[in-house]
């Protein structure tokens, strides 16, 4: 059997949406699975070994020129090799106009999708020609992904053990054994402070406040901040500086190689971001806060992860900006995450001096 899922973006979306992998080589040995990606986030996919291949797509460069001729040149060859790929079944768990007419361009008479209330976009109903009702166990987004390629296989994933990562070169895995070189004398911990909604950032003050309680609390510790663009770069930078000698800030590495980084810290700390569960995906605890969305949806989930929710009555709201911003903001308390911390020591790499705390779901605090 032969298939696609078309899951374009964004980093986030594709590391929630990467256990679906693991479940249809369970359920179906021997599957051929290929995947639809744009050409930003392909790092994360390649090398792959439950991929078969990958359908690299360029679309904010096509929308922007339209009719050049390497976009008509580019379109005219995804067509083309999605046409004579003849998938048996494709799955779009993006549910937006571009993957559902990516989706169609197979020409596959079985495209699996969501029903209209969990599209991104309306019009993408049009183009899948069987829609998968969430259930209420259904109620995260890795779940979701999940419930569409597993109906056509008749086995439920909530019963099945599935394993997720990443993976990295040799030369990425040196080049990160030599940035944590020096760093063995207490956890090293990651901040990544940089968002892409004004109303998921915290503070510098916040972070810069987190990282001297965090010195105090773990003799030797060293902190790394890593940053996605120039603005976010400048502001890991002030906090850093503003840390001290134990905080460092870290070159851009391209998604593999952060990667590797991140196997090998012992928390990883930020907001809800792309890097949060690409370090769940690696294995590593993470300590996550919430503003306006939602956390027991989009968080990691399992017990080497605690998330932190706003305590407002409007967090969870969704929006990109609100006039209650910084009020929002200042709610997520420094206290609140350094208890996160506290609680994963037993699965740091370096010190662990507890015992394993007993549930098997990640913490949810409404602080």
């Amino acid at each position: 059997m032969k298939v696609l899922i078309v899951k374009t973006s964004s980093l986030g979306d594709i590391i929630h949406a990467l256990p679906v992998l693991d479940y249809l080589h369970q359920a179906c040995p021997g599957i051929l699975v290929d995947w639809v990606v744009e050409e930003a986030f392909r790092d994360v996919l390649e090398g792959n070994p439950l991929l078969t291949g990958l359908h690299v797509v360029r679309t904010r460069s096509w929308r922007k020129w339209p009719f050049a001729a390497q976009t008509l040149r580019e379109v005219s060859n995804l067509w083309r090799k999605l046409r004579h790929s003849n998938y048996d079944l494709v799955f779009d768990i993006q549910g937006n106009l571009k993957s559902g007419v990516i989706a169609w361009a197979t020409g596959s008479k079985q495209r699996l999708g969501f029903t209209r209330e969990f599209l991104q976009e309306s019009v993408n109903s049009l183009f899948t020609t069987c829609k998968i009702p969430m259930r209420e166990q259904d109620d995260h987004a890795c779940s979701r992904y999940l419930r569409v390629v597993s109906v056509p296989f008749h086995m439920d994933y909530p019963e099945m053990d599935i394993t997720t990562d990443i993976s990295t070169t040799v030369s990425d895995d040196a080049a990160a054994e030599a940035i944590l070189r020096g760093c063995d004398n207490g956890p090293v911990f990651l901040f990544h402070s940089g968002t892409t909604w004004q109303t998921k950032f915290w503070s510098e003050e916040a972070w810069v406040n987190l990282g001297k309680r965090i010195q105090v609390v773990y003799s030797g510790s060293t902190i790394l901040l890593s940053w996605g663009n120039e603005s976010e770069r400048a502001a890991a930078e002030r906090i850093a500086g503003a840390i001290g000698s134990s905080a460092r800030l870290l070159d851009r590495y391209p998604l593999k190689g952060i990667a590797a980084i991140i196997k090998r810290v012992d928390v990883v700390v930020g907001g809800d971001t792309g890097l949060i569960h690409l370090a769940a995906t690696v294995g590593t605890p993470t300590v996550s806060y919430y503003r306006a969305s939602t956390g027991n949806i989009s968080g990691p989930r399992g017990i080497k992860h605690v998330i932190v929710q706003s305590p407002l009555s409007c967090t969870r709201c969704q929006r990109t900006s609100c006039p209650r911003d910084v009020e929002c903001r200042d709610s997520i308390t420094v206290d609140a995450i350094l208890a996160g911390i506290e609680r994963l020591q037993p699965y740091f790499k370096r010190h662990t001096d507890q015992a394993t705390p007993p549930n098997s779901e990640s913490t949810v605090w409404d602080i």
